[in-house]
């Protein structure tokens, strides 16, 4: 949450309206506010003054205040009840320890993602002095059980039958994921350990948790080991303040997060390229056993995995199948993209025939053996589509079942990944319900993960939910996005303007591309009378601002030094080129414009959709109802395909002036 004019900071001061935290002096309470970004943790202060606000009941209420101020909507119930449980318990085991002086910052976020820390616990070690940290993930289970063929998973007694990451598990990826994308820690990776703190529960209670191996990362504690988790403290913590040691972790040392399309190869053809947090390895594990599973017994199982855009489905399904083809498992990627299966074929089987195999189309299991594969990766599985059939099927080939059906006999593991908000064309039917239905009728069970976090954007949850309540897709209406240090949100005055802030990144070595409503023609490359190249036409015609530009290239070649469309949003060289939905959908690039066409303009406080503007011919078809919900969600997909920023400009004056209005000045 930005706030004009603040630095970092090392004692708190806060904005004008927003309530002085836990009614302590300044010097008691800290807090970070960043410059044009928002809070590196809802609340920075001193266990002891943790301990305090606590007993003075002012902790939570000042968490909620931030966490609203800070992200743009309210913390749930249950993370009301959590900050009331279990801060106290760890405030005051630090107290026992006599560590009141160690800084506490309360829900950190994990760089680039929207995950957060419950605890992350800054000092010095008591020996060199030199800055020491301490991922705490507290929680407050009392009974918990291993998922049988997988020891990373665990259900929880009392919240029903769905699989969780073991906590130790759980905090060690949290502590890989900073010490990696932290500078100050490199080379420093000692610096950061990591503890689970059970603090309702016995070690009786929980005693199979410990069946998973410790170590400096991770490491589990109970209310029944507490005075062992204040040893492990008191070793890495001194008695004395942390506050030189939280202002060391300033989020200007976050180094850049890897992209997708440039480690696949490496994924899968040597090791493991991402570190999979939460939910995201959830699914994994939930993959990796059922693989184990079906090997052992006649077994099958459906996974479901769903998430926004840069939640890490794809990655999940790079991991998956990376581990599965170098431990010789039969498995296949397929997606309903053309330009995401072939770029993933290109980058991943790059000099591998075999490895490009791995990659297909979901119209291609029609006539696939029944169970053929040990494992379907069904990515982007939003796009499936009623049938596999289409005009150039010949008439042999035809198949009289649905194009789910195909997928869900393919192989012992069907896997689909897929966001319901990504359906942007008549026809694309990939929806949890769907998928739950017709696997109930075969009989089979259907295991779901719910991906929560936020990958792309910068992990930015204020972003993304901006985006969802702008173009009306989860309840609120349109609400001004106050800033965010890890995500630049800007409005173009022009085309020209929105341009050249797209070449300023690309020109610093960021990968940069501008999109655009399929609102005009797509033309064919001009050729003469022998077939020479001679340009692409400039369809992306906006005279009032003297403004032309061509879209990326219609065919599957690349032609007179213009990428294919398949690999527009890969090549440098697509930057010169508006991309439409059908070569953004699916890819990620730094930064990214977006033009909104008339296709979707703003009139009198809500969105109009209109029909006639829209070039795309297949979606123009659609029911007005349809059509409306589809070019919002085409627009949902072009605003997130940035990773650190994105770059908006209205073709519409009046729909112009409202994102201005929404959006704070550079």
């Amino acid at each position: 949450m930005s706030v004009p004019g603040f630095r970092v900071i090392s004692v708190f001061t806060r904005p004008a309206g927003l309530p002085q935290l836990c009614g302590h002096a300044p010097t008691r309470t800290r807090c970070f506010v960043l410059p044009g970004g928002c809070f590196v943790s809802l609340l920075r202060m001193s266990a002891r003054a943790v301990a305090e606000a606590a007993g003075a009941g002012s902790l939570v209420e000042s968490l909620a205040t931030q966490f609203q101020f800070t992200y743009g909507f309210e913390a749930g119930v249950s993370e009301k009840r959590s900050w009331g449980n279990s801060l106290p318990a760890l405030a005051h085991t630090l107290l026992d320890a006599g560590l009141g002086d160690v800084e506490v910052l309360i829900e950190y976020p994990v760089p680039l993602s929207s995950y957060r820390v419950d605890a992350l616990l800054a000092g010095a070690y008591p020996v060199t002095g030199e800055p020491s940290y301490v991922v705490v993930e507290l929680k407050q289970w009392t009974a918990v059980e291993l998922v049988p063929d997988a020891e990373d998973l665990v259900t929880v007694r009392g919240m029903g039958n769905t699989a969780r990451l073991h906590p130790v598990a759980q905090v060690r990826r949290y502590c890989d994921h900073i010490a990696d994308f932290t500078k100050s820690l490199h080379g420093h990776e000692h610096r950061i350990s990591g503890a689970a703190f059970l603090h309702n529960a016995t070690d009786f209670g929980v005693d199979s948790l410990f069946d998973l191996e410790s170590d400096a990362y991770g490491q589990l504690f109970t209310a029944s080991s507490k005075g062992k988790f204040q040893d492990f403290l008191t070793e890495r913590l001194a008695a004395v303040s942390g506050a030189h040691a939280a202002d060391a972790l300033h989020p200007e040392q976050i180094a850049p997060s890897k992209q997708l399309m440039a480690v696949a190869a490496q994924e899968i053809q040597e090791r493991s390229q991402f570190n999979l947090l939460n939910e995201q390895q959830v699914a994994y594990s939930l993959v990796m056993r059922a693989v184990k599973k079906a090997k052992q017994a006649d077994f099958k199982e459906v996974i479901v995995v769903t998430g926004g855009p840069g939640s890490g489905k794809s990655v999940i399904a790079l991991e998956v199948l990376g581990e599965l083809y170098r431990t010789g498992v039969t498995a296949i990627h397929a997606t309903g993209s053309k330009s995401f299966t072939t770029t993933l074929q290109k980058v991943a089987g790059k000099g591998s025939t075999r490895i490009r195999k791995l990659f297909g189309y979901f119209n291609h299991f029609t006539h696939a053996e029944k169970n053929g594969l040990d494992v379907l990766v069904c990515d982007e599985a939003h796009r499936i589509r009623e049938s596999s059939n289409h005009r150039f099927t010949p008439k042999d080939k035809r198949s009289n079942r649905r194009q789910i059906e195909e997928l869900l006999d393919a192989a012992r593991i069907p896997v689909f990944l897929l966001d319901e908000h990504q359906v942007v064309r008549p026809g694309e039917m990939g929806t949890v319900d769907e998928i739950d239905r017709v696997a109930k009728d075969k009989g089979l069970t259907v295991r779901h993960v719910n991906l929560d976090g936020q990958f792309r954007c910068g992990g930015s949850r204020a972003y993304e939910q901006w985006v969802l309540r702008l173009l009306g897709l989860i309840p609120g209406g349109p609400i001004p996005f106050e800033g965010d240090d890890h995500f630049t949100l800007t409005v173009a005055e022009t085309p020209q303007e929105l341009e050249a802030i797209l070449r300023s990144h690309q020109e610093a070595g960021l990968q940069a591309r501008m999109t655009a409503g399929f609102c005009w023609p797509w033309s064919e490359p001009v050729v003469d009378e022998a077939k020479n190249f001679v340009g692409l036409v400039d369809d992306v015609n906006l005279p009032q601002w003297d403004f032309k530009r061509p879209w990326n290239v219609q065919g599957d070649r690349a032609i007179g030094g213009y990428p294919s469309k398949n690999f527009w949003a890969t090549d440098p060289a697509g930057f010169t080129q508006v991309g439409c939905i059908y070569t953004a959908q699916g890819f990620e690039y730094d930064v990214s414009g977006v033009i909104f066409g008339p296709d979707l303009v703003w009139r009198n406080g809500a969105w109009v959709a209109d029909k006639k503007s829209s070039k795309d011919t297949v979606v123009a078809r659609a029911p007005e109802h349809e059509f409306a919900h589809l070019i919002r969600n085409t627009y949902k997909v072009l605003l997130t395909r940035g990773m650190q920023g994105t770059v908006l400009f209205s073709t519409d004056q009046e729909t112009r002036e409202m994102l201005r209005s929404l959006v704070r000045p550079a």
